[in-house]
């Protein structure tokens, strides 16, 4: 993960993640919740007692290439049949194991860090998104910022751009999570009518959970937006991997 600016409504830079991988809008919760009620039949139907498809990556996004869970008492025949099985569920992308190391071995193309982390870094160096008292109104002197910002994510279209809302640990655990999530929308907002792809952009809010490293909870400067720009998964399915070490 490397720091470049964080974002807060009164002071400090965005911070831009580059780890993992997400697909765009194929994995969005409502298309993988279909899926999912068919990977569960597929297993069934395969013999993968006790196996689970599980759709959501280590950072609790929406994936369509779903890790196989459990079934450990089962023999390498039949998981590679419940393996075979999820993967020809239309929608589904590439499918493996837990603990299968097969994506490493993978001749898929390499998808590097994209760069316009740099860009944002040096636009938010000195300057923040700002938001009214308590709201998810944007102030009007964030407009030309946001049209800087969305300029240089511009060469990143493709990729999806995760949008974190934060706060800081005044008011209700429950408040603070609404607004977070509510200012992080509306930056998703901002970039859209910025030319910004909205099936690039994901808008979470995680409330006063995750302070600033080195500040207490209710520091003001724990209130932020966070962006993490992930390199895309291949569209192309992934090989179907052979059952991992157990």
């Amino acid at each position: 993960m490397s720091r470049i600016s964080r974002l807060v409504p009164f002071s400090g830079a965005v911070l831009v993640a580059l780890s993992g991988y997400f697909l765009a809008e194929r994995s969005g919760p409502q298309l993988v919740s279909g899926i999912e009620q068919k990977a569960a039949a597929a297993i069934k139907a395969a013999g993968g007692r006790g196996v689970s498809a599980e759709f959501s990556n280590r950072f609790g996004w929406a994936t369509r290439h779903p890790m196989l869970v459990g079934g450990e008492d089962l023999n390498e025949q039949i998981r590679a049949d419940v393996a075979r099985a999820v993967a020809q569920v239309p929608g589904v992308g590439g499918v493996y194991w837990q603990g299968s190391s097969a994506r490493a071995r993978s001749d898929a193309p390499q998808y590097e860090p994209l760069h316009c982390q740099e860009d944002v870094e040096g636009l938010l160096r000195t300057r923040s998104i700002r938001f009214e008292e308590a709201s998810s109104a944007l102030l009007p002197a964030s407009e030309i910022l946001l049209d800087e910002v969305a300029t240089a994510l511009r060469p990143c279209l493709g990729a999806i751009i995760a949008i974190l809302g934060h706060t800081d640990s005044s008011g209700t655990k429950l408040g603070n999570l609404d607004l977070s999530r509510e200012r992080a929308r509306a930056v998703r907002e901002a970039l859209i009518t910025r030319g910004i792809p909205r099936d690039g952009l994901r808008a979470r809010g995680l409330g006063s959970q995750n302070p600033v490293e080195g500040l207490t909870p209710e520091d003001p400067a724990n209130r932020r937006i966070e962006f993490s720009v992930i390199s895309t998964e291949p569209l192309k399915p992934t090989p179907i991997d052979t059952p991992g070490a157990r």
